[in-house]
């Protein structure tokens, strides 16, 4: 992932907002509200996607790139990268993912109200100590790349069903801050995918001392 200018981001908020006579504050708003909520579902398609998705961040992520990565379910980054949370500069609160989802990710609250106050770049070591990034990998764009690849390699061979309701879980677990709602999204869901037969097929790969073979998830249209 590589950034997003500036430049694009100012353009494409400047279209939004309306012009002329009827442009006052509470229609100006209504009008703004399904531009915004288009941004954010946008954004949000990684979170829903069915499967784990993996970024790899380098160069500069400015901005808009800080919502998208955020929003992926692990993070690796190339050791030159760079990130800034830039809106503070340009005007107005980043409401399109980054201080809904970072909070929740990065361990150091402090960090993230002083990098979301500021506007200043932080390095990738950075960003992996407070937890953003989870690995930083020595190298461009190939190396991260790779890593990224090798990653998505090792998650391919489990059970998709497994890694699918983990990612679901996992999502609701974030979201909800009572243990026992999550607890009961798990019974819920797991009374249903506790029938898979990837579990038969574990136990007999297991026995076999041999690879599992999964049936895809979902079958091609």
């Amino acid at each position: 992932m590589t950034a997003i200018t500036l430049g694009e981001v100012i353009g494409v908020w400047a279209s939004a907002y309306p012009a002329g006579p009827a442009a006052e504050p509470a229609r100006r708003a209504l009008q703004l509200r399904p531009h915004i909520r288009a941004f954010q579902h946008s954004i949000a398609a990684v979170e829903r996607c069915l499967y784990p998705v993996i970024a790899a961040a380098l160069g500069i992520a400015l901005g808009l790139d800080i919502d998208i990565v955020s929003a992926f379910d692990v993070r690796y980054a190339a050791s030159n990268a760079v990130f800034v949370i830039k809106k503070a500069d340009v005007g107005l609160a980043a409401d399109i993912g980054t201080l809904a989802r970072l909070p929740k990710i990065a361990g150091n609250q402090s960090l993230v109200h002083e990098l979301a106050y500021t506007a200043r770049n932080f390095s990738a070591d950075e960003a992996e100590r407070t937890g953003f990034v989870l690995r930083v990998v020595s190298g461009r764009r190939d190396v991260v790349v790779r890593a990224a690849l090798a990653l998505a390699g090792v998650i391919a061979q489990k059970s998709p069903v497994a890694v699918l309701a983990t990612k679901h879980l996992l999502v609701h677990a974030r979201d909800h801050s009572l243990v026992a709602e999550d607890l009961d999204c798990s019974v819920t869901w797991n009374s249903t995918m506790l029938q898979t037969a990837d579990m038969k097929e574990s136990l007999r790969a297991v026995k076999a001392k041999e690879r599992p073979q999964y049936a895809k998830l979902l079958p091609k249209p």
